[in-house]
C-alpha cells in the first residue's frame, strides 16, 4: 500500500485521519512534527513501516527539512527509530514493552488521582468540561477526535495532582502509548466500555473521592491491554 493511500484511508476502517493536504508555514516545525505524530497513532503510518521521507514532504506540503527535524523529535518520544541505511522506521513496540509501560501508567495515574482531588474547584470544573465535551464525540462516533479529548483529560487529572516528578514520567509513558491507547477503543464494545470507565472516574473527582478516583482510573488502565491484545490476532511479532 502506498504511503498516500494509506494516508486518505484510515487502515481499521473507523474514523478519517486528521487532514493530509499542505501546512500552513507559521510553526511548521511543530506541525510538521504534531501531523507526523497523528499519522501514527491512527495507523496511516503503520508500526513497522519505513518512512519515505521524499514522498511523505510531498503530501504534506514541506520540504525534507522540517520532516527530518520532526523526526528527530519524534524518535525522540519513542514514535520513530532512525536507522542506518534504513532511514526513518515507526517503531513496533513489543508485547513486553507495551505491558510494562501500561502498567507503570496505571500506577502514576492512580497515584495522581489521589492527589487530584486536592485539586481547585476551577481545575476540576475543567476537566469535567473536557469530558462532556468527549462524550459528545463519542456518541457522534468521532473516534479520532474523541481520542484526542480522551488523552487531554488524562494529562490534566496528572497535572491537577500538582505533581511535576510524575508529571513528567507521565508525559514520557503517555507519547509513546499514544498509538497503542488509540487501538484499544477500535472495537465497539471496548469503546463503549472505555466511556463507561470515563463517566465512572470523573463522578468521583466531582465528588473528590480519592480512593474511587484511584481506584477506577487504575481499573481503566488495566483494561486497556486486553483490549488492544484482542485487535490483534498475534502480538508476538510487536504492535
Amino acid at each position: 500500500m502506498s504511503l498516500k493511500f494509506a494516508t486518505l484511508v484510515h487502515l481499521r476502517g473507523a474514523t478519517p485521519p486528521p487532514a493530509t493536504g499542505p501546512i500552513a508555514r507559521a510553526s511548521l516545525h511543530d506541525e510538521v512534527t504534531n501531523r507526523v505524530r497523528d499519522m501514527i497513532v491512527d495507523g496511516s503510518l503503520p508500526a513497522g513501516s519505513a518512512i519515505a521521507e521524499l514522498e511523505l514532504a510531498r503530501l504534506l506540503g514541506v520540504s525534507r527539512t522540517p520532516l527530518r527535524e520532526a523526526l528527530k523529535v519524534l524518535a525522540a518520544e519513542g514514535l520513530v527509530e532512525l536507522l542506518p541505511r534504513r532511514g526513518a522506521v515507526v517503531k513496533a513496540l513489543t508485547t513486553k514493552d507495551a505491558q510494562d509501560m501500561l502498567a507503570l501508567i496505571a500506577l502514576l495515574e492512580e497515584q495522581a488521582g489521589r492527589e487530584a482531588c486536592n485539586a481547585s474547584d476551577a481545575e476540576i470544573a475543567a476537566i469535567v468540561a473536557l469530558h462532556v465535551r468527549m462524550r459528545e464525540h463519542f456518541e457522534r462516533r468521532e473516534r479520532f477526535d474523541y481520542f484526542q479529548l480522551n488523552q487531554e483529560i488524562h494529562n490534566a487529572i496528572v497535572l491537577a495532582a500538582n505533581n511535576p516528578t510524575l508529571a513528567m514520567l507521565h508525559g514520557i509513558l503517555r507519547t509513546r502509548m499514544r498509538r497503542i491507547r488509540y487501538i484499544g477503543n477500535e472495537a465497539p464494545a471496548n469503546w463503549a466500555a472505555a466511556m463507561a470507565e470515563h463517566d465512572t472516574f470523573i463522578v468521583a473527582l466531582e465528588a473528590r473521592d480519592p480512593d474511587a478516583l484511584a481506584r477506577n482510573l487504575r481499573l481503566h488502565l488495566d483494561n486497556t491491554w486486553p483490549r488492544v491484545a484482542a485487535m490483534f490476532d498475534t502480538v508476538d511479532a510487536g504492535i
